[in-house]
């Protein structure tokens, strides 16, 4: 199976592993899989770690992208496939950090594993708890 990890759970795969249920962290580890981390999670990382709020990804962009590394993920690009595709995707709170992860997944395909029940519900195979 080729997941596609949502910023909060590739956050959470190398910070905070308990906020993960096991079934999800099992799905993830299994290495018969294939794990993706998006250049929009890293972006996002990167806006949100700037800005230096108190709920900030605990890593910047670049550990980030070594720790994604690290744990075996691959990242992948942004292509103009995927940001055609957004045109495609309407979602309740219009995060296009979402839309992108969603149009990704779609056009890869990939299975999205998400904890946004909302963003669950673009696909069958994406996967939420």
């Amino acid at each position: 199976m080729r997941y596609l990890l949502d910023t909060h759970v590739a956050i959470w795969t190398i910070s905070d592993r308990t906020q993960i249920p096991r079934r999800i962290l099992d799905l993830i580890a299994d290495p018969d899989h294939d794990v993706f981390v998006s250049a929009a999670s890293i972006w996002e990382i990167a806006i949100k770690h700037g800005l230096k709020r108190a709920n900030a990804p605990p890593l910047n962009s670049e550990d980030s992208i070594k720790a994604f590394l690290y744990a075996d993920f691959t990242l992948l690009d942004i292509t103009t496939k995927h940001a055609a595709a957004v045109e495609s995707i309407s979602t309740p709170h219009a995060d296009p950090f979402d839309r992108l992860l969603i149009a990704q997944a779609i056009t890869e395909p990939l299975a999205l594993i998400t904890r946004d029940s909302k963003i669950a519900t673009y696909s069958p195979t994406f996967i939420t708890w």
